[in-house]
Parts: C-alpha cells; sequence; structure tokens
C-alpha cells in the first residue's frame, strides 16, 4: 500500500490486514498518529487513558506481527485495549466509548472479532489464551494463543496457575508482560536490547537446543551441572529464571516503545520452534502525552479533559462520596481502637484506603491484584485478635467467594467486608456492577449482611462492624456521592438484624434495603396522592432478617413489596421464605419482589440503568398499583 503523503496512515487502516501492507519504516508514524486519536477521543468520552497510551507500538508490533484475528490477542483486564479497537474496525465509533449503546471500555467478544475474550478483571488472561493455544494444537488448526498482561496482574495467583499449566502449548502461547512500573526489571539499555533480540533469534534457539540435547548425554552429574549454568547466566543476564522453571523461555527486556527492537523480537518469536515462551516488555504509563506521563497516576482513568491542557472536566460539587465517607469512619474508628486494621486487593484509592493508609501505616495492606490472599489474611489477623477490614469492590470479592466461605464463614471469623460499588455502576458496565454479593453472602451460615441506605447509614454500619466481635460482617454501599444528609457527629452502634421505620402507613409497605430508599420514599408520595396509605422501611440487615418487622407489615398491610439493587436471591427471596415458612400469605397478602433483572446489564449512566432494571420510582409505584388490581380482580371474582 502506498499511502498519499497528504494522507495520514491511520486514514489507511481499517483493519490489521491493511496495517500489514505497510512497511516496517510506516509503523512509526502510524504510532504517533494512533497515539494523537486516542488523545483526542478519550478527551471527549473519558475513560482508561494512561494505560492504553503506553501499549500504543506494542500494538501496531503485534498486528503488524501476527495474524491476527487468527492468532488470539488477549489484553489481559482490558483498560489498555482502546488503541487496538482503533485499528480493528472501531475507529469510527471509538467516541462512543462508556456510553449508553457504545463501545465497550474492555475488550468484549460480542463486539468484535478481533476481541477472542471478553476482559474486565485480572488476570484471566494467560489462562485464556493458553485454552486458545491447546485447542488449536488439537484441532490441527494454525493460530497461537497471544495474552498482554501488566506486571501488577502478574501479582495474581491465577497467572502462575496458568504458567505451570502452560507447557502442553507448545511454542503456541506467548506471554507478553507488559512491565510499566520498573517493578520487575531494571531500565532497559543497548546491552539488554541487544541480548533480547539474539536469543530470541532462531540461530540461538537452535544452539541452546543442541546444547541441551548434548547436555542430556553427559552423565548425570554434568547433565544438572551444565542445565545450573545455563539457567544462571540467563538469569543474571535477563531476570528471566523464574519463568524459565515454570517452563516458559524468556526474552527481554525489551523497549516498548522502540519499534525497531520490538518487532524484530516479535517476529523471532513467531517463527521460533521453542516452547511457550515469555516477553518481557517495558513500557511508559501515559507515554506520549506529558499532562499524563507527569500525573502521578499516570491518568489511570480520567474524566473529559483538554486535549491541549490536559485539565479535566470536574463534576459539580456535592455531598461527599460513599468511599470518602467509608474511609473517614473508618479512621475516626481507628483512632480509639488499635486492633483496627484494613486490607486492600491493589485499590488504595478507589476503597480510600490510601487516607486510612496515610494515618495508620503500619495497620494498612495492600496485597496487590490478591483478593483470595486478602480475604485469608483477614482470617488470620481475625483468629489473632485483630479486628480486620477487608475492602473490596463488590466485583472483585466474587473472586475469594471460597475463601469467604472456608476461611471466614465457617470457622466464624470477625472479619469486617467493607463492600465497595454494590449495584450497578455505569459506565463499567456488567463486568463491574455488584450485582450478587447479597446473594454470594446472605446464604452462608454466621454472616451478617447490611446496606447502607445513605451516608449517615453507612457511618452507623462502619461503626457497628468495629464492634462486632461474634462473626463476620459485611456492609455494602454504592459507587459515587450521597445523598446528601447530614453525617453523625456520633456513629450509632445498631442492634443486629433490626430495620427502622422510615414512613408510616396502613395499605402499602415498601421494605427497601439499601440505596433504593430514596425512590422508595418518592413512591410512597406518588402512592399516597392516589389516595394509597403507604409505609417504607429500611430493613438495613439482609441477614439476619428483621422477622419482628416484616411479619408485623405483612400482618397490617394488603401489598408488600421489597426493593433491591442485588441479583435475585437476595433480600426478596429470604423475605418470601420466611412468609413462606410461617403461613403469612395464606390471608391472600400480595408480596412482590423487585430487584435487579435476570440480565447483565450493559454500560450506561446509572439512572438510566436503574430504570432499565425497573428499580426507579415510577416502577415501584406500577408495581403496587398492579398488585392492588390482581386483588380486587381476585375478590370480585370470588364473590361473583
Amino acid at each position: 500500500m502506498n499511502a498519499n503523503p497528504a494522507t495520514p496512515l491511520l486514514d489507511t487502516v481499517s483493519t490489521p490486514d491493511d496495517l500489514r501492507k505497510l512497511k516496517p519504516a510506516q509503523m512509526r508514524q502510524l504510532a504517533d498518529e494512533l497515539r494523537a486519536e486516542m488523545i483526542s477521543a478519550v478527551g471527549q468520552t473519558g475513560g482508561h487513558l494512561g494505560s492504553g497510551l503506553g501499549v500504543v507500538e506494542l500494538t501496531v508490533a503485534l498486528h503488524y506481527v501476527f495474524n491476527t484475528p487468527d492468532d488470539r490477542l488477549i489484553w489481559d483486564v482490558g483498560h489498555q485495549a482502546y488503541p487496538h479497537k482503533i485499528l480493528t474496525g472501531r475507529r469510527d465509533r471509538i467516541r462512543t466509548l462508556r456510553q449508553g449503546g457504545g463501545l465497550s471500555g474492555f475488550t468484549k467478544r460480542s463486539e468484535s472479532e478481533y476481541d477472542p475474550f471478553g476482559t474486565a478483571h485480572s488476570s484471566t488472561s494467560i489462562s485464556a489464551a493458553l485454552g486458545f493455544a491447546v485447542a488449536n494444537k488439537l484441532k490441527g488448526e494454525p493460530g497461537r494463543g497471544i495474552a498482554v498482561i501488566g506486571d501488577g496482574a502478574m501479582s495474581a495467583g491465577m497467572a502462575y496457575e496458568a504458567m505451570n499449566n502452560a507447557r502442553d502449548a507448545g511454542n503456541r502461547l506467548i506471554v507478553i508482560l507488559n512491565d510499566n512500573d520498573m517493578s520487575i526489571a531494571p531500565p532497559v539499555g543497548g546491552l539488554s536490547a541487544y541480548l533480547a533480540k539474539l536469543v530470541s533469534s532462531r540461530p540461538f534457539l537452535s544452539l541452546r537446543d543442541i546444547a541441551k540435547r548434548i547436555s542430556r548425554r553427559l552423565p548425570e552429574p554434568l547433565h544438572k551441572a551444565a542445565k545450573k549454568t545455563d539457567e544462571f547466566a540467563r538469569g543474571m543476564a535477563m531476570g528471566g529464571t523464574l519463568f524459565e522453571e515454570l517452563g516458559f523461555y524468556y526474552v527481554g527486556p525489551v523497549d516498548g516503545h522502540n519499534l525497531d527492537q520490538l518487532i524484530p523480537v516479535l517476529e523471532n518469536v513467531r517463527d521460533a520452534a521453542e516452547g511457550p515462551c515469555l516477553i518481557h516488555v517495558v513500557t511508559q504509563k501515559g507515554k506520549g502525552y506529558a499532562p499524563a506521563e507527569e500525573a502521578a497516576d499516570k491518568y489511570h482513568g480520567v474524566q473529559k479533559f483538554n486535549v491541549v491542557t490536559g485539565e479535566q472536566v470536574k463534576a459539580p460539587a456535592g455531598p461527599p462520596s460513599y468511599t470518602g465517607v467509608f474511609a473517614k469512619a473508618l479512621i475516626a474508628e481507628a483512632e480509639t481502637d488499635t486492633r483496627i486494621c484494613a486490607i486492600t486487593a491493589a485499590m488504595p484509592s478507589g476503597t480510600g484506603l490510601d487516607k486510612f493508609a496515610d494515618r495508620f501505616p503500619e495497620r494498612s495492606f495492600d496485597v496487590g491484584i490478591a483478593e483470595q490472599h486478602a480475604v485469608t489474611f483477614a482470617a488470620g489477623l481475625a483468629a489473632q485478635g485483630m479486628r480486620p477490614f477487608c475492602a473490596i469492590y463488590s466485583t472483585f470479592l466474587q473472586r475469594a467467594f471460597d475463601q469467604v466461605v472456608h476461611d471466614v464463614a465457617i470457622q466464624n471469623l470477625p472479619v469486617r467486608f467493607a463492600i465497595d460499588r454494590a449495584g450497578l455502576v455505569g459506565a463499567d458496565g456488567a463486568t463491574h456492577a455488584g450485582s450478587f454479593d447479597v446473594t454470594y453472602l446472605a446464604t452462608l451460615p454466621n454472616m451478617v449482611v447490611m446496606a447502607a441506605a445513605d451516608e449517615a447509614e453507612l457511618v452507623h454500619m462502619t461503626h457497628t462492624a468495629a464492634q462486632y466481635d461474634a462473626g463476620p460482617i459485611a456492609f455494602r454501599y454504592p459507587r459515587g456521592n450521597g445523598v446528601g444528609v447530614p453525617l453523625p457527629e456520633t456513629p450509632e452502634l445498631l442492634e443486629i438484624g433490626k430495620g427502622r421505620i422510615v414512613r408510616e402507613g396502613t395499605k402499602v409497605a415498601i421494605l427497601s434495603l439499601g440505596t433504593r430508599l430514596a425512590e422508595a420514599l418518592k413512591a410512597a408520595d406518588t402512592l399516597e396522592a392516589k389516595g394509597l396509605s403507604t409505609t417504607v422501611a429500611d430493613l438495613r440487615f439482609a441477614k439476619p432478617l428483621d422477622s419482628e418487622l416484616i411479619r408485623k407489615l405483612m400482618l397490617s398491610h394488603e401489598v408488600v413489596v421489597t426493593v433491591e439493587e442485588g441479583s435475585i436471591g437476595g433480600l426478596g427471596a429470604h423475605v418470601l421464605t420466611m412468609a413462606s415458612d410461617e403461613g403469612l400469605t395464606d390471608a391472600g397478602l400480595k408480596i412482590r419482589t423487585m430487584r435487579l433483572p435476570d440480565i447483565f446489564q450493559d454500560q450506561d449512566k446509572p439512572e438510566a440503568q436503574y430504570d432499565e432494571a425497573g428499580l426507579n420510582a415510577p416502577q415501584i409505584v406500577d408495581t403496587v398499583l398492579k398488585a392492588l388490581r390482581h386483588n380486587s380482580a381476585g375478590v370480585e371474582e370470588a364473590r361473583a
């Protein structure tokens, strides 16, 4: 392809097939244009900027060298996949990122054949790529599995479980370790770049293979010594001993922004007959955009911003965030209780525990992307008399469910689970929605499960959890700002398993769990205007249920509606079970449960998501009216 000099190269590239028609000398220009396009797009949409900027050259090189989509390219987590989306037929939609009906902020199978595997949670790419590689091997078909995984994601045990199982894939599995924190290797210099190119070349691979075969024919002591000498020398030169022990041929470190180094190394690995290979690529997060390079977090996640100045659009001032309220409340508890400590799994700022760490560094622990370890570590702390708070997003706590069951609940250890991002989360979509925590926690014996209706309730629940030593306790709260209620100067110790009446009525009872309480109160206003006297209760606890309160409301109201921002199997299921066990439905009481629909909802504005879910005030009103009409029809039928 001979592009017109006046035509940007990026305009000539719709898919990787077009990219592979260009000359190697044109890759630098293409990468520069791709970086500029990504900055422009994310400036309009917001999203994950720094990680994508850091892999622009790597993205170009991978699609240039490998035969995607037949070679399956999997981006771990997917934060860094925006340049990949631009090069794979989605440039015309890139300014719809993370919006309703638009492109996902992560890779998504239904979006493109170039997204062979959906991602969003960390450290899954090597396992998935291994699956693709072995499947093609078994079917006798061409195609590799290529995983691009960050140095942070490599802290998760799942990555090593996959690598330990990778020998069966042979040379069909390639792992790209994207090291953007300099946490594994020293800075890349001329010598290391030369060594990387050398050890990935065919002559070196052939020579090393010959040496291995010769050494196997030596007497055992000499064979072992030769093997150790080879591994030691390679480990000293390039830091690859760990990966070699796992069965990978290690190449690197390579400068991830130098296409003249990167492309030959990838070509050498592509053409090699060696087994699984790991290429250690060093990149700079935020590369090529000064505001991102200079930011402490390298502009990991950004709002819309001015491309020229880098200044982000500030959200209007409002109530404090739930995350901030929790952090402040926990610090207050720790001021008077030296047993309180806090654990996060690589999300210190996301959970507010960075503020706790500033105040109590010796009692704060960031264990990396290792939620399983975080939970069992907290269990060990609790067993030794500490009061650990394990602060993890709802969607990430799913990764440690066995540890919650086996290491915490069965042993009845007082671990406190602070569950951030409960409910729907807007632009991050289905992969990050906190839909299931009430369902999977409230089924467990010994577990106490609370949900904060507002920021004041969150303060009370943090205090209650701190004081609760009888077993595990969890409290959930959403992403974003509170509703603006005043924060209490002194927190209240809540009675376990007891809810509260927020509004008294006689005909309709709405039982709310969590932050749908505001919508329940709006619905009550509408129902009152229609002449339907309405009680609104904030149950506070999904487990144990306030059986006394629920029983009283069921016996004194004609319709009872439960409302929660969680999946089927949560509060509503527990209330129905209680009503069934106690025979409370025998007298014709109408019970309706409102919860998230049995689908994975795509990204959108949170209010639109809750509207789609049917959990806003108008839908609550409609549910009540339908139940009453059904009642009336039933009464008339009985009279006839």
